[in-house]
């Protein structure tokens, strides 16, 4: 089953047009929340989600912002510049998501998982960092955070795998690392995955994810 709710504009869960996709058994196991990058939508990664667990429930959101008609999860000014006021704001209310969809539709949050490439894994960091309560672990796939949100959240306790190309013309290496050391700074226990490719997922980073979730 899966359920698409919008539009954007509401509370709760209504906050965000997505869809649910159930465990395929209720109360067991994680549920994977998928964040697609700009452009994308609320069906974008659940092929991804299917590849990384198939037993797990799926939550996957649209993103409120439009950019030239692409959906993303914050506003920015220009490629790169983030308008932080704007990132902090939906960082806030993706997290409470989080916890009005646990309610809904009957998962435990503390099994949430991130999955995000791009704009998808950015927003998941600024939760990370804004809202460690809400979220302890991610999958953040070539991210990268050039704004200080002004955190001293204690992450200890949180997981974190990050993927990153080491061709990225757009999460440039240097802008992955930046995110690692971020998170690591404040406690996180931070995975490191380098590929030879660009602002792409590659087969590689998908079997590593998929490993890294096995282990947790």
């Amino acid at each position: 089953m899966s359920r698409g709710i919008g539009p954007a504009n509401q509370a709760g869960v209504k906050a965000f047009v997505h869809r649910f996709v159930p465990a395929r058994e209720p109360g067991a196991g994680r549920t994977l929340l998928m964040l697609h990058g700009t452009g994308g939508d609320e069906n974008d990664l659940l092929p991804l989600a299917q590849m990384l667990d198939p037993q797990a429930a799926v939550l996957s959101p649209r993103g409120q912002v439009l950019e030239r008609g692409m959906p993303r999860f914050f506003r920015r000014l220009a490629e790169g510049i983030y308008d932080v006021e704007d990132l902090v704001t939906r960082a806030h209310g993706l997290a409470d998501f989080i916890g009005d969809a646990a309610r809904e539709y009957g998962f435990d949050p503390a099994t949430t998982v991130a999955v995000g490439f791009s704009n998808g894994a950015n927003i998941a960091t600024a939760v990370l960092l804004l809202r460690p309560e809400a979220l302890r672990q991610a999958i953040l796939l070539h991210p990268m955070m050039p704004v200080d949100l002004e955190s001293t959240a204690n992450l200890a306790g949180t997981r974190a795998l990050v993927g990153g190309g080491r061709l990225d013309p757009v999460a440039r290496p240097e802008d992955t690392q930046h995110v690692v050391d971020l998170l690591a700074s404040r406690g996180a226990d931070v995975t490191l995955h380098w590929e030879p490719a660009g602002h792409t997922l590659t087969q590689g980073e998908i079997l590593t994810a998929r490993a890294w979730l096995a282990r947790g």
